[in-house]
């Protein structure tokens, strides 16, 4: 019995992946090969991907995202970040395991992006953990990779821009409601350094002089300024979330030649460089899942889970708990974006069907990604700090243990109690 072409698209997608092509270009000649077999105009795949692409005004915000987190981060605005936290939470045992996840709090205002932050805050801050002896590398990396995923989950948010794209839910409250799901991972990753920095006896930092305080503080203040900037920009109804990207953008860059005068002519084009190759890359993956899921349309994937997953007469709780598990795992083989662009719009109507709201369904679908990204075999950040630090895969997993279960919990807060999302945006109008 000949495959149908939906199945054959599938496996020409998998073996192309497997060859190394990128998931872009995999999904896109998966699914010219099933316009072909089904006897489709092979033209509607570069008409998906034109109208996808073009007639998003959202996308614009993930170029402008991604180039305000290179600025901040090559122009000493993260340098004064870690001083500042180190003023802040320095003091207590572990204190650079705090001022690790506090960078990243803060940090998670201006870039919305997890490896942003881990390479930005990173290079500087295991460097601080580690030097004398202070903090082992594997647990200096582990932490950071950990703290790393707040950045998406607090505002600005490049998954929770393409989350939007996908679900035509809002920004502006999606934003709002990952503010204390963030806030709440930051806290639990705190108490888990607490707990294992009093186990294993690490040092306490030296209290900076109060004297000093006034100074760090003000070096700091105009990077401090951002996150402030862009929130009331957007929650102010002065500018679009995509305008206040540009701003953020806008901002860094004005901090970081005017202010801080820490960029150069040279600088500034291998920011732009690295910014438009990341741009590339995602443009690449976004175009590719726009012609794939015409083809996942056509053949009424959703209404078919839709309908499977009805038969087991799950409750809204049952539902969320089993996209947790059936996420969690994706997020252990696959990258977040395609997740996102393929997997979730499947699972988006029946969260509607079983009346979930799309932002708090929004918030727990880029955590659950966000964990993924800390799970092995995949997890782009275990790679990322791995690399940093030359140190086994496996010793950096074995560390981050305690941080995804802590980040696991949060997460079960999060499915249980949907006003720990929807509090913030229902305060400041949201309907839903």
């Amino acid at each position: 019995m000949m495959p149908s072409p939906f199945t054959l698209c599938i496996i020409v997608l998998v073996a192309l992946a497997a060859l190394g092509l990128p998931i872009g270009l995999s999904m896109m000649g998966a699914s010219i090969f099933y316009l072909l077999l089904s006897g489709l105009d092979l033209g509607t795949a570069a008409e998906q991907l034109l109208n996808g692409l073009y007639n998003s005004y959202v996308l614009l915000a993930v170029p402008l995202f991604i180039l305000a987190a290179d600025l901040m981060n090559t122009g000493s605005l993260t340098d004064r970040l870690l001083k500042f936290c180190l003023v802040l939470v320095g003091r207590f045992r572990g204190g650079l395991g705090h001022v690790n996840v506090v960078a990243n709090v803060i940090f998670a205002g201006m870039s919305g992006s997890a490896i942003a932050d881990a390479v930005g805050i990173g290079r500087i801050i295991i460097g601080m953990m580690t030097r004398e002896g202070r903090y082992p590398i594997a647990y200096a990396g582990a932490i950071t990779a950990s703290a790393a995923i707040i950045g998406p989950i607090i505002p600005p948010s490049i998954p929770m821009v393409v989350y939007a794209l996908v679900s035509d839910a809002s920004i502006g409250y999606l934003f709002l409601g990952g503010v204390i799901p963030g806030l709440l991972l930051g806290v639990a990753f705190m108490i888990m350094n607490s707990v294992i920095a009093r186990r294993r006896n690490y040092p306490v930092e030296p209290p900076v002089p109060v004297r000093e305080i006034p100074r760090v503080a003000v070096s700091a203040f105009p990077a401090l300024m951002l996150p402030v900037v862009l929130l009331f920009g957007i929650y102010g109804g002065v500018m679009t979330p995509t305008e206040g990207a540009a701003a953020a953008a806008a901002y860094a860059l004005l901090a970081a030649t005017l202010i801080y005068r820490a960029l150069s002519f040279k600088q500034l084009y291998s920011v732009l460089l690295s910014s438009a190759k990341a741009t590339t890359s995602v443009g690449m993956l976004i175009g590719g899942a726009m012609v794939f899921n015409y083809v996942v349309t056509v053949e009424n994937i959703p209404v078919s889970v839709q309908h499977f997953i009805s038969g087991f007469h799950l409750s809204a709780v049952g539902y969320l708990l089993l996209i947790n598990a059936i996420l969690l795992a994706l997020g252990c083989l696959l990258e977040g974006t395609t997740i996102l662009l393929v997997v979730v719009p499947i699972l988006i109507p029946t969260a509607k069907a079983l009346g979930i709201d799309l932002v708090h369904f929004g918030v727990v679908v880029v955590l659950n990604i966000m964990i993924g990204l800390l799970t092995p075999p995949f997890g782009l950040l275990l790679f990322v700090v791995a690399n940093m630090t030359k140190q086994p895969l496996l010793a950096i997993v074995r560390e981050a243990v305690p941080f995804i279960v802590a980040a696991i919990l949060v997460l079960a807060v999060l499915t249980f109690v949907p006003e720990t999302v929807l509090w913030l945006p229902r305060m400041l109008g949201y309907k839903g």
